[in-house]
């Protein structure tokens, strides 16, 4: 009776499904420890969370390990402003712009020149020219021409000259005497010249018929060279 009964073939059951017997491999299923690599958010690397992140609040770490806390590891401009270059002590003031045309071949080119004269109001005084294609940048180089040509006068503890001097440029004539008491009294560009040269108590008179300011600034520049 034993014999008759036939035990089931495994062969002829249904499949085992493939990889059943195999243990599974860490990390290849969701349910490992690792967290997934996310990017952090511009804030969070700026040392804040957000909109603020940039300025942020946010604890920052020093060369020896230690913690500070900073506004964005910024410096404020009062602190951090140290290769900044002073304010200079010279004023500057254009007397003259003259817009300059020259007829080319394809047309005309317009370009600008300026004079102007820069002082410090403590007896340094000069004269530029400067032409360019632009205003501003002729204005510069006006400037970088006036610092190369700086004249310093000699003056009294009365912030006067000692005596009467005059000069000649061009076709202007120019003089210039002391006069105490009485201010500044001086016309055209000759008034400019002393002014931020910073001469008081001083009377000029313009001998020429001359109109031209650039050469009357440059003759009151001659005469105030003679007092040195």
């Amino acid at each position: 009776m034993n014999d008759s009964i036939k035990k089931p073939d495994v062969s002829e059951s249904s499949p085992v499904p493939a990889g059943a017997g195999k243990k599974p491999v860490s990390g290849s299923t969701f349910s490992d420890k690792r967290k997934p690599f996310s990017r952090p958010s511009f804030g969070q690397r700026k040392g804040g969370s957000g909109a603020a992140g940039g300025r942020g609040g946010g604890h920052k770490t020093n060369r020896d390990g230690s913690q500070r806390n900073g506004q964005g590891g910024s410096r404020s401009r009062k602190e951090g402003g140290g290769g900044r270059q002073s304010r200079s002590e010279f004023q500057h003031k254009v007397i003259q712009v003259r817009r300059v045309t020259r007829v080319m071949a394809g047309g005309r080119r317009f370009s600008f020149s300026v004079a102007l004269v820069i002082g410090n109001r403590k007896g340094n005084v000069g004269v530029g020219l400067g032409k360019a294609s632009d205003t501003a940048l002729a204005i510069e180089k006006a400037m970088r021409d006036a610092q190369k040509n700086l004249l310093h006068v000699p003056l009294n503890k009365a912030m006067s000259i000692r005596h009467e001097v005059g000069a000649k440029f061009g076709s202007s004539q120019v003089t210039i005497r002391p006069a105490p008491g009485r201010g500044l009294v001086a016309g055209s560009s000759v008034r400019t010249v002393l002014d931020l040269a910073g001469i008081k108590d001083i009377t000029s008179k313009i001998l020429s018929r001359s109109k031209n300011k650039l050469n009357n600034a440059r003759a009151a520049i001659a005469a105030l060279a003679k007092l040195s």
